[in-house]
């Protein structure tokens, strides 16, 4: 389980026969300025059974206002746009929660 109260949880369905394109993309130019700016994430995963073509990656923070400026500093990153154009014609649908972890005291060590 993360230590981070505030979770990222977003998922992306991406064009049929798209998704080994995608992850190569992400790998080679988001991952990078994500880390730098957001930190490793808690998960990455693709779908497998259910809706196809989905990725649904997490990312943890340790409050809203950290969430909003380690955004904001990746937003401005100048290298963040060139992201954004080149997985633009894959990716068609979006969506994003956050979410709060819950800690129950029969779990706490």
């Amino acid at each position: 389980m993360t230590d981070k109260p505030i979770v990222d949880m977003r998922t992306y369905t991406i064009r049929p026969r798209g998704l080994p394109e995608y992850l190569k993309l992400f790998e080679e130019m988001a991952l990078p300025i994500m880390v730098r700016h957001i930190g490793p994430p808690i998960g990455y995963y693709t779908s497998e059974i259910g809706v196809l073509n989905q990725v649904v990656h997490l990312w943890g923070f340790d409050s809203l206002a950290d969430m909003e400026a380690r955004r904001t500093a990746r937003n401005v990153d100048p290298e963040w746009p060139k992201y954004l154009a080149a997985s633009a014609p894959l990716v068609t649908a979006q969506e994003d929660r956050i979410i709060r972890r819950v800690v129950f005291k029969s779990l706490v060590g």
